[in-house]
């Protein structure tokens, strides 16, 4: 006698109801805690590096402005000054405390919070598809928006308790209630919003490097919109180019007015963009394969052609997309910035705060050099953390196993890595002589000097080259001594920068500031050029690699 299975219980009316009516969320919240767990670390990082710097720059406004006499004076000096508007948008009210705090910090709070935003919202929704741990996930009794809800509420919430602990703190240091709130709301919501344009890019493309590619590029175009608007507003209040800095989210966090007349209707635009890219993700979400994106990678070829038969080959295929992407962001970082030198001669005038302001960034007297400098300089720190990522593919290909199938053929380690190393190393010295090019083609063009000023302008960009490579030698030991920890060269990378443009700002002492390797790197055109730190740039990256190479044919491919 054969036992009859029992039949299936049809679904209830109740669980339809609930199907119609909702995203399928389930095992969100054992989702988020296994996150929280994991990533307790890095998510602690963000918020304390972020009240950190915060704290140092409030507490330095609210000791150093308390005279009314003294913010006069800040006011007069900067209030007139493009470069600073550039740099620390529109500057209302900065005969107050709150709007000099304003000045001082928002820009590279809400830096911070964007960018943690955006990596976090890719990291558990992308990322995890393309390594397979979400289709072991998805067998479980995870809904199909399961890991979109979880990446909504850990990197959101990493937000609003970035937004939350800017509003305590200033609040703390006496500032008026009404504009710590308006702080800490266009804190959290330029944060929820770039939150949203991860997860909308997640969905769109295969690869989480693309995707985060795709999502830094918003990043910038929107860094470069409100720097030319502010700074045309201020250089032009007629100019039509000041409307450009209302195209940006992060333009719309100085129009929201914190501690001068809050103009709260201004936080409906980041929210509804937010809410709308979060919208069109879960919509994109349960129309798709998992691992799959909406823009379908481009299927290969089904024989390999003869050139493509190396390990060369093969590293140039895998980064060139990247080393476009960040070229051209720079390129028109520094295009766009560098286009202001000329501004900036006819308005800072000798001796002025605004002149002292330009020689102390760009190292040069002449405030068009100066300027051009520091936006040299910001290229190269960019570029930098570009080569990060370049190094940190090697960790991608190990964790996605597809070294094993290289390294069974003839191909050494060594070769392996170093393909993938000298790619990265193209990519820093493209990307920096596209940038210098570009910035004294159009700086050559204005000046009426191209041929005086292009050579210039590209040796500035080419000084930056060496610390750049450091920190890809600096990321490849790491990877091969330490690889779990390869992710956390993003977190000294981007330090390495915060204490470069921070640390005299937060007054530490030189010891510390010396870590930083773009420190010592000339400013040019314009300062003094001194050969001896980009020799030692060289020759201890030279070391670094050796040390590398020397343990990565000794350890174990694909165990972290």
């Amino acid at each position: 006698m054969t036992a009859r299975a029992p039949a299936a219980a049809p679904p209830s009316r109740a669980a339809g109801r609930r199907g119609r009516r909702g995203p399928d969320i389930a095992g969100c919240g054992a989702l988020t805690r296994m996150m929280l767990r994991r990533d307790r670390i890095r998510l602690a990082v963000w918020p304390l590096l972020t009240l950190g710097i915060l704290a140092s720059l409030v507490n330095g406004v609210t000791g150093g402005y308390q005279e009314a006499a003294e913010r006069r004076t800040y006011a007069e000096n900067l209030g007139d000054s493009a470069a600073a508007a550039a740099f620390s948008g529109p500057l209302y009210r900065l005969t107050e405390l709150g709007g000099i705090v304003v000045a001082e910090s928002l820009t590279i709070v809400m830096f911070a919070v964007a960018l943690a935003g955006l990596l976090l919202a890719v990291r558990y929704t992308r990322a995890e598809e393309e390594t397979g741990r979400a289709e072991l996930v998805s067998s479980a009794a995870v809904g199909r928006q399961g890991r979109l809800a979880t990446a909504l509420l850990v990197a959101g919430g990493l937000g609003l308790l970035a937004g939350l602990l800017a509003a305590v703190l200033t609040a703390a240091f006496g500032l008026p209630a009404a504009g710590c709130v308006a702080y800490g709301l266009a804190v959290t919501l330029v944060g929820w919003l770039f939150v949203g344009v991860g997860v909308l890019f997640a969905q769109v493309f295969e690869h989480s490097r693309t995707a985060i590619g795709a999502s830094a590029g918003v990043f910038g175009a929107s860094i470069v919109l409100r720097a030319i608007g502010d700074a045309s507003l201020v250089a032009d209040p007629q100019s039509p180019l000041r409307h450009l800095s209302w195209a940006s989210p992060f333009g719309w966090a100085f129009q929201v007015r914190p501690f001068a007349g809050e103009r709260w209707w201004v936080l409906l635009l980041p929210f509804a963009c937010a809410v709308l890219a979060v919208a069109a993700a879960a919509a994109l979400g349960v129309r798709r394969d998992v691992g799959a994106g909406l823009i379908p990678a481009r299927p290969g070829r089904a024989t390999a052609t003869g050139r493509f038969g190396t390990a060369w080959a093969l590293a140039w295929r895998l980064q060139r997309g990247a080393m476009i992407g960040w070229g051209i962001g720079v390129a028109l970082f520094a295009v766009a910035f560098g286009s202001f030198a000329i501004e900036m001669e006819d308005m800072a005038e000798p001796g002025s705060d605004s002149a002292e302001l330009l020689a102390r960034l760009g190292g040069s007297a002449s405030p068009a050099d100066g300027w051009i400098a520091w936006t040299l300089s910001i290229a190269g720190m960019v570029t930098a953390v570009y080569a990060v990522s370049a190094v940190q593919r090697l960790r991608a290909e190990e964790d996605a196993l597809r070294t094993d199938m290289v390294l069974a053929g003839a191909v050494r380690r060594g070769r392996w890595s170093a393909a993938h190393l000298a790619a990265a190393a193209l990519g820093v010295a493209a990307i920096m002589i596209a940038a210098g090019l570009l910035t004294g083609l159009v700086y050559g063009l204005r000046a009426g000097d191209l041929g005086g000023q292009l050579p210039r302008v590209l040796g500035g960009a080419l000084v930056q080259v060496p610390a750049a490579l450091l920190t890809a030698a600096a990321a490849y030991a790491v990877h091969a001594y330490l690889p779990r920890l390869t992710s956390a060269m993003w977190a000294l990378a981007i330090g390495a920068v915060l204490l470069t443009e921070l640390g005299s700002s937060l007054k530490l002492h030189q010891a510390v500031l010396d870590l930083s390797p773009f420190t010592h790197t000339p400013k040019a055109p314009g300062g003094p050029v001194d050969a001896a730190p980009l020799l030692w740039f060289a020759g201890c990256a030279a070391v670094l690699v050796a040390a590398a190479a020397y343990r990565l044919r000794r350890r174990d491919i694909g165990v972290f």
